[in-house]
C-alpha cells in the first residue's frame, strides 16, 4: 500500500489522506461545517440568489461563480453578487428580502447531502463520538436543513449564524459547542470546505480536517496548512480509526 504524501509546515504536519492516518490524540466531539461539507447546497443557494437579483433588477452569475460567493454569511454572498457600485446596505437588505422567502421555499430542490456522509454521521454516532453543526448559514434555514436531512442523527449542537454571535471565523462557536459537549480543545476535531473553516479550527486551537468535495479548491484549503485533507467522507472514519 502506498504511502499517502506528507508535508511539514512550521508548526504542524499536513497530510492527505488517501489510505489513512490515523489521528494521534483521542477525538469525543466531531464538529462539522454544512454547506460544502455535509450537504452540497451550492444549486439551490444560486437559483435564490439569482431569483433575488433579477427582481430587484441585477444580473445573475452561473451557478459555479456562488463557490466563490457563499461562506461568510448570506449578507456577504449578496454582497459578492451585487455588482460592485451596488454593494450598499440597502442594496444587501434588499436582496435579502427577496431571497429568504424563495430560499425557504427552494432549499430542498437540488440540495442533497454528498455520497457517504450519512453512513460517515451514523459510524461516528454509533462509536461514542459527540457530533455538532458550525454554519454561517441563517440559523433558521440550518436547522430546518439539518432536521429535514440528518433527523435520525444526534447533534449536541446546531448552530448557523446566530444574533449578536459572530460568525466564523471567529472561534466563538467552536468554544460555545465544546463548552455543550464538555469536550478539551484536544479532543474536538472540526471539518469544513473552505480557508474560513479550516481558520475558525486554528483559531480555536482544536483539530483542522479539509474536505476537498465541497465548494473551495484543494489550494485554498492547503493555504491555511490544515492538519488533515481527506478526499471521501469514509477517510474522515480511517483518521479517527474506527
Amino acid at each position: 500500500m502506498a504511502k499517502a504524501s506528507k508535508k511539514k509546515s512550521p508548526t504542524k504536519a499536513l497530510f492527505f489522506i488517501q489510505n489513512g492516518y490515523l489521528c494521534t490524540a483521542m477525538k469525543k466531539l466531531i464538529i462539522f461545517d454544512l454547506d460544502g461539507t455535509l450537504l452540497n447546497t451550492i444549486d439551490d443557494l444560486a437559483m435564490a440568489t439569482n431569483h433575488a437579483l433579477a427582481e430587484n433588477g441585477y444580473p445573475t452569475h452561473a451557478v459555479e461563480a456562488y463557490n466563490l460567493f457563499v461562506g461568510n454569511g448570506i449578507n456577504k454572498l449578496f454582497e459578492r453578487a451585487l455588482p460592485e457600485e451596488a454593494r450598499t446596505p440597502e442594496n444587501v437588505q434588499r436582496i435579502r428580502a427577496s431571497f429568504i422567502p424563495f430560499y425557504d421555499a427552494h432549499k430542498r430542490d437540488l440540495t442533497r447531502p454528498y455520497d457517504g456522509i450519512l453512513e460517515l454521521l451514523k459510524t461516528l454516532s454509533d462509536n461514542g463520538l459527540q457530533l455538532a453543526i458550525a454554519s454561517n448559514k441563517y440559523q433558521l434555514a440550518t436547522e430546518k436543513l439539518v432536521n429535514y436531512y440528518f433527523a435520525e442523527t444526534p447533534f449536541v449542537a446546531v448552530f448557523g449564524q446566530r444574533e449578536n454571535v459572530p460568525i466564523k471565523p471567529d472561534p466563538t462557536v467552536v468554544e460555545d459547542i465544546r463548552r455543550l459537549a464538555n469536550a478539551e480543545q484536544a479532543e474536538t476535531l472540526f471539518v469544513g470546505d473552505s480557508g474560513v473553516d479550516m481558520l475558525t479550527a486554528q483559531q480555536a486551537g482544536v483539530t483542522a480536517v479539509g474536505v476537498t468535495w465541497g465548494f473551495r479548491s484543494v489550494e485554498e484549503l492547503r493555504t491555511y496548512n490544515p492538519d488533515y485533507l481527506v478526499a471521501k467522507p469514509d477517510e474522515i472514519r480511517q483518521l479517527l480509526g474506527l
